[in-house]
C-alpha cells in the first residue's frame, strides 16, 4: 500500500484558526473515533493531531479500525503521533477500550457504490448495528457527547420545487427500494441516537453531510467531482455519464472538518445540522469549472441530451441553520477546492 500524503499545512492551519476557541473541553481528555480511515475520518484524525500539538492539549485519540496494520501502512505519519492509539475491531461488535472518554465521533459508514450493490444487508447492519454499539459504548464510558455523521440522503428525493433542503423537511426515501439502503440506515442511526439520548442523557450531535471535495477524495469512484479531476489529471476528456443537468453543491474538506468539530462541541443535542454548501452548480457546469481551473483545453463529453421538459434533479442543502446556530459558513470557493484537491493528488 502506498502511504497517504499528509494534508496541506495551510488547510490544517485553517481548521486550527477556525476552531481554536472550542478545544478547552478536550485538554487532557480522550476522544474515541470510528471511521478514521475514510474521507471524513482522515481529516478529523490529522486535524486533531495538528491542533493537539499546536495548542498543547495533551489529549488522546483512540481510533477504531478493523485492520490496524493497513491503517498504519496507509497513514504512518498519523500512527507515529503519540496522541493516537489504534483499537482493533468491527464497529458492530468491538471490545470496548478501557477507561473513560470525553467525546465520541461515529464516522464509520459505507458509501462505496460497489459495496452498497453487492451486499446491501451487510451495509445496513454495519451502519445500524454499528451505531447501536457505539452509542452503548459512549453511554457507559463517561462521554458527554457523541457526533453522528449522518447524510443528506435521509430526506429522500428532493422535490423539484425545493431548491435547498432545510433540516425541517420531513420527506424520506422509499423504504421498499433497494437503492434506499444507505438513506434508511442513516435514518435508523439518527433514531437510535434519539432513543439513547432519552434513555441515558447522552448528548447527540447530528451532522447531515452532503457532497465534498478535497484531499483524500477518491478520483475513480462514484463522486463526480473526483472523477472529473481524475480525468483532467490523466489527460483524458471529462466524461459525463448522464445529461449534465442534475445540480449539486460542494464543501471543501477543511471546511468540513471545521463544521464537524464545531457541531461536536457546540451543536444542541438532537438538532440536526446540514453540512455542505448552498452554492449549487449543474454537473455540466461543474465539469466546465474543473476544466477551467485545471486545463481549459480539456474536452467535455456528455452521454445524453437533456430532456427540455424535465426539471433538474437536485441534491442541495440549506445551510441557514448552521450559520444561525453556530456561525458556520464556507471559506473555500469551489474553484479553490478543485485546485487544492488536484494539487494534493499530483504532488
Amino acid at each position: 500500500m502506498i502511504p497517504s500524503k499528509p494534508l496541506p499545512p495551510r488547510d490544517l492551519d485553517l481548521v486550527l484558526e477556525r476552531t481554536a476557541l472550542l478545544w478547552s473541553e478536550v485538554r487532557g481528555g480522550r476522544i474515541f473515533l470510528t471511521g478514521g480511515t475514510g474521507f471524513f475520518g482522515s481529516w478529523l484524525v490529522e486535524s486533531f493531531c495538528h491542533i493537539n500539538r499546536a495548542l498543547q492539549l495533551d489529549a488522546q485519540l483512540v481510533l477504531l479500525t478493523r485492520n490496524p496494520a493497513a491503517f498504519a501502512a496507509k497513514c504512518p505519519h498519523l500512527v507515529a503521533d503519540p496522541a493516537v492509539t489504534l483499537h482493533a475491531g468491527d464497529v458492530r461488535h468491538f471490545d470496548f477500550p478501557t477507561g473513560g472518554f470525553d467525546f465520541v465521533i461515529h464516522a464509520a459508514t459505507a458509501t462505496d457504490a460497489g459495496a452498497l450493490d453487492s451486499d446491501p444487508i451487510d451495509t445496513f447492519s454495519t451502519i445500524v448495528a454499528g451505531t447501536q454499539r457505539v452509542l452503548e459504548f459512549a453511554a457507559t464510558h463517561g462521554a458527554s457527547r457523541i457526533l453522528l455523521t449522518s447524510s443528506g440522503a435521509v430526506y429522500g428525493k428532493q422535490p423539484p420545487e425545493i431548491t435547498h433542503v432545510p433540516e425541517t423537511f420531513l420527506g424520506g426515501p422509499d423504504p421498499l427500494a433497494s437503492a434506499s439502503i444507505y438513506a434508511e440506515s442513516k435514518r435508523a442511526a439518527e433514531l437510535l441516537c434519539a432513543l439513547q439520548a432519552r434513555r441515558s442523557g447522552l448528548g447527540c450531535a447530528i451532522a447531515r453531510c452532503w457532497t465534498f471535495a478535497g484531499p483524500h477524495l477518491p478520483l475513480g469512484q462514484h463522486f463526480a467531482i473526483g472523477n472529473f479531476i481524475g480525468d483532467v489529471l490523466a489527460g483524458r476528456p471529462i466524461r459525463i455519464q448522464g445529461d449534465g443537468t442534475p445540480r449539486r453543491s460542494y464543501l471543501y474538506a477543511a471546511d468540513l472538518a471545521i463544521w464537524l468539530w464545531t457541531i461536536l462541541f457546540r451543536a444542541p443535542s438532537l438538532v440536526p445540522i446540514n453540512v455542505g454548501s448552498s452554492h449549487d452548480v449543474s454537473i455540466l457546469e461543474l465539469a466546465q469549472t474543473v476544466a477551467a481551473v485545471l486545463r481549459p483545453e480539456t474536452a467535455i463529453q456528455v452521454a445524453r441530451t437533456p430532456d427540455a421538459n424535465a426539471g433538474p434533479l437536485r441534491y442541495v442543502p440549506s445551510v441557514d441553520r448552521a450559520g444561525e446556530l453556530l456561525g458556520l459558513a464556507p471559506t473555500v470557493s469551489l474553484e479553490e477546492s478543485i485546485r487544492r484537491t488536484a494539487e494534493w493528488h499530483r504532488s
